[in-house]
């Protein structure tokens, strides 16, 4: 069949791959360049990358609405299009473009985590496990039509960068069996349960303060789905620390949340509001990410010393 690909970010680069490995991809679509680094200098989209690496072409509007790209996604004449984390809402006009109208690849298990944010949010809220929903977009914020749906646990170490390239890879092969279903006539469009939905918001940079007074699970939840980006932060000794990656300490400590109770080169641990937080991979300002035992070499720490919240 013929489609053109909407998807922006690395999630997309692999459902854009098996795309293009079965069909015609006639053009990908996806946001512009964007400044980046101390430098500000323009980097391209990772599908951008991708596509021009393998030859198609690629359209970069900064207008959607005003009916020129309408125009423009006519003339490719799309049986289907497809879509992965394309990052901008898209309006009946345009959805009623192609054909088979557009598949999109959303990484949860529709109703639950609709909205920009699902694979962090599924970390954050302790979920056991996620999954990829294909469906058919609407001019709703994911509430199209359902084709398929599978399931992927959720490990304890996930964070968002490993959880998203698992959930990237289900996504490709699934978006290529619902084209396969659509194109054969076979496909089965299930509506959603909009009593059952739970949506997500974009998170900010603040949204990786940490809260010792909180659960150690739920710390190391954030940690967790903060990373890559915005990375969990902290204070000690009045500098502002990133942590990359903790465990939870299933002890209580009869001491302040934020208050170290013990000094290892195994992990840092950390009172909070309820067990303790055992610290593995620790940034300090203008450096690299370390591992704790690194990082002690050259710091010191010690029990009743107090990490703070930002």
């Amino acid at each position: 069949m013929r489609t053109v690909f909407f998807g922006t970010p690395e999630l997309a680069v692999a459902p854009l791959a098996a795309v293009a490995s079965c069909h015609e991809v006639t053009a990908l679509v996806c946001q512009p360049d964007r400044p980046k680094g101390r430098g500000k200098k323009l980097v391209a989209p990772p599908t951008k990358v991708w596509a021009e690496e393998h030859g198609i072409p690629v359209v970069q509007p900064t207008k959607l609405n005003d009916g020129t790209f309408e125009a423009w996604l006519r003339d490719q004449r799309p049986d289907v299009c497809t879509l992965a984390a394309y990052g901008r809402v898209l309006k009946q006009p345009i959805l009623d473009v192609p054909t088979h109208g557009f598949l999109n690849v959303h990484p949860s298990l529709l109703p639950r985590h609709r909205g920009t944010s699902p694979i962090q949010t599924a970390i954050l809220q302790g979920d056991e496990v996620t999954g990829v929903s294909i469906m058919r977009l609407d001019a709703g914020m994911d509430t199209g039509d359902v084709i398929l749906q599978e399931t992927l646990p959720i490990a304890d170490d996930d964070t968002t960068a490993t959880l998203s390239e698992k959930l990237s890879a289900l996504g490709a092969r699934m978006l290529v069996d619902a084209m396969r279903a659509v194109e054969d006539g076979t496909a089965t469009f299930t509506p959603q349960d909009d009593a059952l939905a739970t949506h997500t918001r974009l998170l900010a940079k603040g949204d990786g303060d940490i809260h010792w007074d909180a659960p150690a699970r739920t710390i190391h939840n954030l940690v967790r789905a903060a990373f890559p980006w915005p990375v969990a932060r902290c204070v000690l000794g009045g500098e502002s620390f990133r942590l990359h990656r903790t465990d939870v300490i299933d002890e209580s400590a009869d001491t302040a949340p934020g208050t170290v109770t013990a000094v290892g080169r195994d992990g840092v641990h950390v009172a909070t509001g309820d067990g303790q937080l055992a610290i593995l991979v620790i940034q300090a300002p203008g450096k690299r990410a370390m591992d704790i035992a690194d990082f002690l070499n050259g710091h010191a720490i010690a029990c009743g010393d107090r990490f703070e919240s930002v």
